[in-house]
């Protein structure tokens, strides 16, 4: 597995372009350009490496992980992926709140649904859904063979806001126990900030620490 990472948006979102290296089928994980400048960066990285575009992935719903999506869908017709309990923020009931936080592109309804324990397949590379609730009803991690994508469930330092209407803080926590299970080898791509690992975050979160 092949991960280069960009930091986009006006929100700083990390965005992933994650490739299988033997066949070079990709997936996009949370793509959320802030203005074309950003979008042709991303789309001259696939055509310059020859990746294959599979699927539209998205940790969570809020724009500030969804508001590529459309651009991304309309050029590459893949499908869009998200949790079942988060769909409801894509598509067109949507776009008003998206143009409220000022987000101009608000993204199209989801094409797959996924669930807890779910498999996302690109070229010989497998992604493991885990439903990590707590900063949305549907927020979830990527887990692969040493690394996971934790969107804005787990940071460096840090994690997801739990003061949105449909947060938790009891769920937020049911969700880090699952992740402080992982390996401490376990490299951690998280939605906003850099890259770190679990076992850094055992070590140093206060979050991790009070479980």
């Amino acid at each position: 597995m092949k991960v280069q990472m960009f930091t986009v948006g006006i929100l700083f979102t990390n965005t992933y372009v994650v490739s299988c290296e033997q066949t070079k089928e990709t997936i996009l994980i949370d793509p959320a350009f802030g203005d074309k400048r950003e979008v042709e960066k991303i789309f001259n990285f696939l055509e310059k490496n020859a990746l294959e575009l599979k699927f539209i992935l998205n940790t969570h719903g809020h724009p500030d992980h969804t508001c590529g999506n459309k651009i991304v869908k309309e050029k590459f017709r893949v499908p869009i992926l998200i949790h079942e309990q988060d769909a409801y923020m894509l598509g067109k009931p949507q776009k008003k709140v998206f143009e409220f936080v000022n987000f101009r592109d608000a993204s199209p309804c989801a094409d797959t649904l996924l669930h807890h324990g779910d498999l996302v397949n690109f070229g010989r590379t497998t992604l493991k859904v885990m439903h990590t609730p707590g900063h949305t009803l549907g927020s979830i991690s990527l887990l692969g063979d040493k690394e996971v994508f934790t969107g804005d469930t787990l940071f460096s330092g840090s994690i997801g806001r739990t003061d949105f209407p449909e947060s938790s803080e009891n769920s937020m926590k049911s969700s880090l126990r699952k992740l402080k299970n992982l390996p401490d080898n376990f490299k951690v791509y998280p939605g906003h900030g850099p890259t770190t690992t679990i076992g850094e975050e055992k070590r140093n979160n206060p979050f991790l620490q009070s479980l």
